[in-house]
């Protein structure tokens, strides 16, 4: 690929998304954005950032679990043909539970055909 990828979290969204630890008295904090990787599942929702590189917010990957996630780390995995994870630009801001509640219906099994 050339020239470089746009940044994950531009400086507009990076101004709008809580500092860390600001929401950890919140019942239900708002995810901010959603990054993704195209040729896999995995999925990680911010809720904070410390407005260099670390992240928290919940990760859907092997498990669905909140976690710290680092931008840089992030950036640096290339997947097959040079893929780069990627920032959902459709995404819209919406409370955790929301965003729990998609991932636990994507992931639960179909209905046993019996």
């Amino acid at each position: 690929m050339e020239g470089e990828a746009p940044p994950l979290l531009p400086e507009e969204l990076r101004e709008k998304i809580p500092k860390l630890y600001a929401t950890e008295a919140a019942d239900d904090p708002i995810v901010q954005a959603k990054l993704f990787t195209p040729w896999t599942s995995w999925t990680w929702f911010v809720t904070e950032f410390d407005g260099e590189d670390t992240c928290f917010g919940l990760v859907s990957g092997h498990e669905v679990e909140l976690g710290y996630f680092s931008l840089s780390e992030l950036a640096a995995i290339e997947g097959p043909g040079g893929l780069r994870i990627e920032r959902d630009v459709h995404f819209v801001p919406q409370p955790l539970s929301r965003v729990r509640a998609e991932l636990d219906k994507l992931r639960s099994p179909g209905p046993d055909p019996g």
